[in-house]
Formats: C-alpha cells, structure tokens, sequence
C-alpha cells in the first residue's frame, strides 16, 4: 500500500511539474515576442524546451526528430503567428486579446492535443500542423524562393502523412505514401505560391488567412478518410468517403469561384 501511495505522489508530482513547466513554456514564448519583438528567441525556447530529443545518442537524434516534427511544425507555427500579430498595426487592447487567445491555443496543444495517441487524436495533430504550418508559411514568405517554400510545404506534407499511419500498425508503404503527400501538397504549394489568395480576418485587415491553408487541410482530411477506408475494407468505398468528398469539393469550389473575389492577392 506505500508503495502505491508513492507511485500515485510521484506521477501526481511528474503531471504538475509537465503541466506548469508547458504553459510557462507558452508564457515566455509569448513575453518574448512581446517584449523583445524577436521571432529568432522565441523559437530558441522553442527548441530548447525540445531537449529530450537530444539527450540520446546521435543516432537516435533522426528518429526522435522525426517523431516530433509535428511538435515542431506546430510550435513554430503559434511562434510566427504570435509574431504577425504582435507586429499588426492594431489597436493595443484588440493586439493583447489576439496574443492571448494564441497563447491559451498553444497551450491547450501542450497539455490537451499532443499527448493524446488515440488514431483520431493523432489525426487531428497532423491536421493541425498542417492548417497552422501552412497558414505560418505562406504568411512570411512572400518574398522567399519558390523553391524554399515548395521544399517547406513537402516537409510539412510529409510529416503529416507520417504521422497519421504511424497510427496504423501494419502500414508497410508509410514512407512512400508519405513521400508522395508531401510531393502532392509540394505542388499545390507551388501553384499558390504564383497565385495567392488571402482572406481578411474580421478583427484587422492587417492579418490574413491564406487560402491554401484551407484547401490543404481539407485535401489532407479527404486522404485521410480514404486510407482509412482502405485500410478497413481493402477498397475505399464509396459510402465511407462520400461525405468527406462533398464537404472537401463544395467548400473548394466556393473558394476559388465565389470567395476569390473578397480576397486580398499577396
């Protein structure tokens, strides 16, 4: 019975410790953005909160990497919108609200979404890291390289077709179906790079939600809902996946045709 009694203090201890030590984590990626208007620093905490995947011998460093790209994408993504907000040119009152509702989503990520490894929990982190990792990338890079930003947009394809059939056990061709979404996301990537729409967030026209983020969420959920499909009945069928195929078609199509015309070309 001590013994029990001590294993319950000692995880009961471990939980608080995990929690307090995420939102200070939030916290000071917030103040630093704030306060010192620096993206560079606030991804520095970033990485080094991530020092676990480190403190292994090198040749375990790719793995662990590769198990918490999805993190990363995610982290650095809350970081960079942090910073596009603290730089908008908004009222002060409306600025501190959007930087705290950030800040409470990237906690609720630490503590509620990404320690979950249910098969719907983890399809919802890549989703997540697509959405944000998207809407981040085409947010700063309207003057980088073609090239960069297509090589961006793979990695995070990738990592999130990874990540989802990690969730399958018996998944034999994980690496090429994931190197063949972040080839596919790669090239809508290259083609919103060309032409980029970009609608206004109601609370200032400063700040922009790029199409795209939208239109590779919903192609990543239709894929996901297809393999998933497949991997169920050895087909997709048809019943499982019309649903998903009709939400993902109807809301691209009112995009590009209709909403095209409110949004901001950058």
């Amino acid at each position: 019975m001590e013994f029990l009694k001590l294993v319950r203090k000692r995880s009961f201890l471990s939980e608080a410790i995990y929690t307090v030590l995420n939102i200070a984590l939030a916290i000071a990626v917030v103040v630093v953005i704030r306060y010192t208007g620096s993206v560079g620093f606030a991804i520095g905490l970033v990485v080094l909160s991530k020092w676990r995947v480190f403190a292994v011998r090198p040749r375990f460093w790719w793995a662990n990497l590769r198990s918490n790209l999805v993190d990363f994408i995610v982290s650095i993504s809350f970081v960079l919108h942090m910073y596009i907000v603290n730089d908008a040119v908004i009222a002060e009152p409306r600025k501190l609200m959007l930087l705290g509702i950030l800040t409470v989503l990237y906690i609720g990520w630490l503590l509620y979404i990404k320690p979950r490894s249910k098969r719907a929990y983890i399809a919802v982190q890549a989703g997540v890291a697509v959405m944000l990792g998207t809407s981040a990338l085409f947010a700063i890079s309207y003057n980088w390289p073609a090239s960069v930003v297509v090589l961006v947009m793979w990695l995070i394809g990738y990592t999130a077709a990874r990540h989802i059939l990690s969730a399958y056990d018996d998944e034999t061709h994980g690496l090429f179906l994931s190197l063949a979404w972040g080839v596919v996301l790669a090239q809508v990537a290259w083609v919103a790079y060309h032409w980029t729409i970009a609608y206004n967030l109601p609370f200032s026209s400063n700040l922009h939600l790029p199409q795209v983020a939208i239109i590779v969420t919903l192609m990543s959920f239709l894929a996901f809902k297809s393999y998933d499909s497949f991997h169920k009945n050895a087909k997709i069928r048809m019943t499982d996946i019309i649903l998903p195929l009709l939400f993902t078609l109807s809301v691209i199509a009112v995009l590009l045709i209709i909403f095209n015309r409110v949004g901001t070309a950058i």
